[in-house]
């Protein structure tokens, strides 16, 4: 194919309002009994910038690598090797760097090196028990790992038919519930312990978001050469989010029953994906200022340094920046930042680099 490749900056700057966005849902200012309990409820439901990143990768996968994969070697080498050296070096890191830092003051567990091991594999994500050990969140690596598996196996479905997708979404679902039914009761480090552990850390449970990036591509990729005038799509998708972030914030104040979390699974990993997709749409096709904002030079930079900050935006780091320097709110936000730019400059980038060139 001899078209230019499609590159939309907006999206690499959304990557820094996502990582935001899940840290101030750890690290959630607004409590209760000063900000009122609807605040400190809606901030609660910024793990949507996890939703957000899901989408985003399926997505861009997508977008990079549908039309030019035969999914054979050595094409299949090079994705992986790509997807590698993307992710796992300053995770290998940090993991690393945390298992030393909790032997050293004592608090790594009987078992360290076998959870390091599970860590460093990407395994944890699949065990309730060992999800949250060493880098927290590191369980949506799990997740995303998933899927960078499945996703030439997707590609090849959509060869077929662009409808295979819903093929995929209901297989991965009654795959995720056949776990959950025969693992449930083994109590083997809460491997598919429960439907709750399926529908909130795991690919089984949250394909669908994966799926809605994905076919946004599939399904509308030869319009996205195409700019349309006016902000519909990015204002209905941004708009349709939040209404569903107000509505799952509204369930949880009010709501404690099995049909309110059922009701919170179905917004959160069936409806709000959509809405997420619509917004990244808006993004591509619309000349917009949120999409001239997020493309910007500092957006798109500080996208470029997300994944670092979201590695350490709870964890070893910031501990020792709440212990040593008690810093506030906005300065550890700051101090963030900025040691996850100078991470990415010294070695994610130059390590990504070196790894892609092997």
């Amino acid at each position: 194919m001899n078209e230019k490749p499609l590159h939309f900056p907006a999206l690499t700057g959304i990557r820094a309002i996502a990582a935001y966005l899940v840290y101030l849902y750890h690290t959630n200012p607004f409590t209760s009994n000063q900000s009122g309990g609807f605040i400190h409820g809606f901030v609660d439901q910024f793990h949507i910038g996890v939703n957000i990143f899901f989408v985003l990768s399926g997505l861009l996968i997508t977008l990079r690598y549908y039309e030019t994969s035969p999914v054979k070697d050595p094409w299949l080498r090079k994705y992986f090797q790509n997807r590698i050296a993307r992710v796992y070096p300053m995770y290998f890191i940090l993991t690393t760097v945390t298992l030393v830092v909790l032997i050293l003051q004592g608090q790594s567990g009987q078992r360290p090196l076998f959870t390091y091991f599970m860590n460093i594999t990407f395994l944890k994500g699949f065990f309730d028990d060992l999800k949250f050990t060493l880098i927290a969140q590191g369980w949506s690596l799990t997740v995303e790992e998933c899927f960078y598996v499945v996703a030439p196996l997707l590609f090849l479905g959509f060869r077929k038919s662009k409808w295979s997708i819903y093929f995929f979404t209901v297989a991965f679902l009654v795959v995720g519930w056949l776990l959950v039914s025969v693992f449930h009761a083994s109590n083997f480090h809460g491997f598919f312990t429960s439907y709750s552990f399926l529908f909130t850390y795991t690919f089984p449970g949250r394909c669908m978001e994966f799926f809605w990036g994905a076919g946004l591509v599939v399904f509308f990729r030869s319009q996205l050469r195409k700019e349309l005038k006016g902000i519909t799509f990015t204002l209905l998708g941004a708009g349709l989010t939040a209404c569903i972030v107000i509505i799952m914030t509204i369930i949880d104040i009010n709501g404690n029953s099995e049909f309110a979390a059922a009701s919170k699974v179905v917004l959160n990993n069936f409806l709000l994906p959509g809405a997420i997709a619509m917004f990244f749409y808006g993004l591509m096709r619309e000349d917009t200022l949120v999409k001239k904002i997020l493309g910007s030079t500092f957006f798109v930079t500080l996208g470029k340094a997300s994944y670092t900050f979201y590695l350490i935006h709870v964890g070893i780091i910031y501990a020792l920046l709440k212990t040593y320097f008690s810093l506030n709110f906005f300065f550890t936000f700051l101090f963030l930042n900025v040691i996850a730019l100078g991470l990415w400059y010294t070695l994610e980038e130059p390590l990504n680099k070196l790894i892609r060139r092997l």
